[in-house]
């Protein structure tokens, strides 16, 4: 039987702490483009009451499928159009998507493998920023989890719940970004059945089962793609029409993501994409996964060394090694795998009473430089000027050192330093770091100046500006100036950037003029980080009084 490494109280306190930093995340203003972007599309459903069409600034949006948004639309409908109501269908996927976790690794390994296997996946640095900056990861990564412990189970035991468990998971992960969803552990439940030799799973009549559940729970997305492009030929996406929305979510999603053509290239040519990104993704973790992946394949054909997590591991970085578009947040599909392999990995060292020194060095070097960037980041880039939040960070402080005191033991001490670095670190950027960036996201910060000085039907957008964290604080959809606006005699609003300002001078008469400073705050580089340089790389958006037309 494994030994626990740790007390009930201590993995309750752990598990606390992290869903604590969790949920300030849930309340950190939405970043442009793919966060913000998504609830504006989600936004649209709510607002208009279409909840078949996928409509992107006002057309249509054929890339993702429909969960991720009704999800958001739905929330909105119980809680308002707000941060966390955006926010907390993704973490409560999470949630379920770490206890799915906790199962696979008690299947695989043992109970006390699958605890840590959760508290491994719980505190990996993008596996937390995916509930900050929320796009479709964390639901993704949730459905592999829940599919990969269902499949696990059913190859094992061949019961029906399974089964249907199994087709359910894989449908939420098609319905959330495609086939990745299924192919990830697929792969992984392929290579377990070669470990096992459960050949019967190849033709069970279960698998029926779990092939028609699937199709059955894909078809509200399926069909929403047939009534949005394939009954209307007419729709044009990325200048072509003809589109059969039920071939682009069946197959060509896939193929055009994989080739790039469709999307831009993003390290397409990068063939060390895979490991450069898991090393900071999968933080503080990453070296000691990488460890665990070397391991099992020397021991690959030992009697009772398990394939299920290497299987999903493996497939999945050679796809994205030889995709022609790519981004880290593609790698936290593995992350389930990947923590329970880790966990197993580290109770395999303890068993066997492995030399720690090694490891120890190891997770003290990174965890050092994880505490040194957040230093950096939050005393010299963005210093911390609330009480509370040095308030807080010395009670984290508090607490590692009681836990710390109370467990001798090499391996539970370096368990802790770990995810106590993950807490720490996030709890910096979701109190200071993120809520000091987002002030320089002009969409946010002039929407509230709209919801409390003018009012959101008074403004409109310059035509081709794309402010989604705007449309979102505002609660509007985003529309350009009609001529039919300025004949009720009442000044309007108008949201452009400089050249936008230009033409709105040339063309009416302006009044009061708003600025905001304005940056990319998902592509942060050295001279905006480097306070001394910072200023040189803003831009501005504009609120316009808009009196109304030049008199030709």
């Amino acid at each position: 039987m494994t030994p626990p490494l740790f007390s009930t109280t201590i993995y309750r306190t752990l598990f606390g702490l992290l869903g604590l930093v969790y949920i300030l995340g849930l309340f950190v203003p939405l970043m442009d483009n793919d966060s913000a972007h998504h609830a504006a599309i989600a936004m649209h459903m709510h607002l208009t009451g279409d909840y078949v069409s996928l409509i992107d600034a006002g057309v249509p949006y054929l890339d993702k499928p429909h969960l991720h948004f009704w999800l958001a639309a739905l929330s909105y409908k119980i809680f308002g159009i707000t941060t966390y109501a955006y926010k907390l269908p993704s973490f409560l996927f999470t949630i379920a998507g770490t206890f799915a976790t906790y199962r696979l690794g008690k299947t695989l390994y043992s109970h006390e493998t699958g605890k840590l296997a959760a508290l491994i996946v719980g505190s990996a640095m993008a596996y937390m920023l995916a509930n900050m900056d929320v796009r479709m990861d964390a639901i993704l990564t949730a459905s592999v989890a829940l599919s990969s412990w269902q499949l696990v189970r059913w190859i094992r035991y061949k019961r029906w719940q399974n089964a249907l468990g199994a087709a359910l998971a894989l449908a939420i992960g098609f319905s959330t970004k495609g086939h990745i969803a299924v192919v990830t552990p697929a792969a992984g439940a392929f290579f377990y059945i070669l470990q096992t030799r459960s050949w019967r799973s190849l033709y069970h009549p279960q698998l029926l089962l779990i092939l028609a559940g699937f199709a059955l729970f894909i078809s509200p997305v399926v069909y929403s793609y047939y009534l949005q492009y394939d009954l209307h030929p007419e729709t044009m996406v990325r200048g072509r029409n003809n589109i059969s929305g039920v071939k682009f979510i069946l197959w060509q999603q896939n193929t055009e993501r994989f080739e790039g053509d469709a999307f831009g290239s993003s390290g397409g040519n990068d063939y060390l994409f895979f490991f450069h990104s898991f090393l900071w993704a999968f933080a503080p973790w990453s070296l000691l996964a990488f460890a665990a992946m070397y391991n099992l394949v020397r021991h690959a054909k030992k009697l009772g060394a398990e394939w299920f997590t290497l299987g999903t591991i493996i497939p999945i970085a050679l796809i994205l090694t030889f995709s022609g578009f790519k981004l880290p947040h593609y790698l936290n599909i593995i992350f389930p795998a990947a923590s329970v392999l880790t966990a197993g990995f580290i109770y395999q060292r303890i068993q066997e009473s492995k030399n720690t020194k090694p490891y120890a060095i190891t997770q003290v070097i990174i965890c050092t430089l994880l505490l040194l960037i957040a230093a950096a980041i939050n005393i010299w880039a963005f210093p911390v000027y609330e009480a509370w939040i040095g308030l807080g960070f010395l009670m984290l402080v508090g607490v590692v050192y009681w836990m710390w005191k109370n467990n001798k033991e090499a391996w539970p001490r370096i368990i802790l330093a770990s995810v106590m670095t993950s807490c720490s670190v996030w709890f910096l950027l979701n109190t200071n770091f993120y809520p000091q960036l987002l002030t320089y996201q002009a969409g946010n910060e002039l929407a509230k100046k709209v919801n409390t000085e003018i009012g959101a039907e008074r403004v409109y957008q310059q035509y081709g500006l794309r402010a989604f964290s705007f449309d979102f604080y505002t609660g509007k959809l985003a529309a350009p100036l009609p001529d039919s606006a300025l004949s009720t005699g009442k000044a309007q609003w108008l949201l452009a950037d400089t050249t936008g300002l230009k033409e709105a001078r040339a063309k009416y008469e302006v009044g009061r003029i708003i600025r905001h400073r304005d940056y990319s705050v998902t592509q942060l580089k050295g001279k905006f980080i480097n306070p001394a340089t910072r200023r040189e790389q803003l831009s501005e958006l504009i609120l316009v009084e808009i009196l109304g037309k030049k008199e030709q």
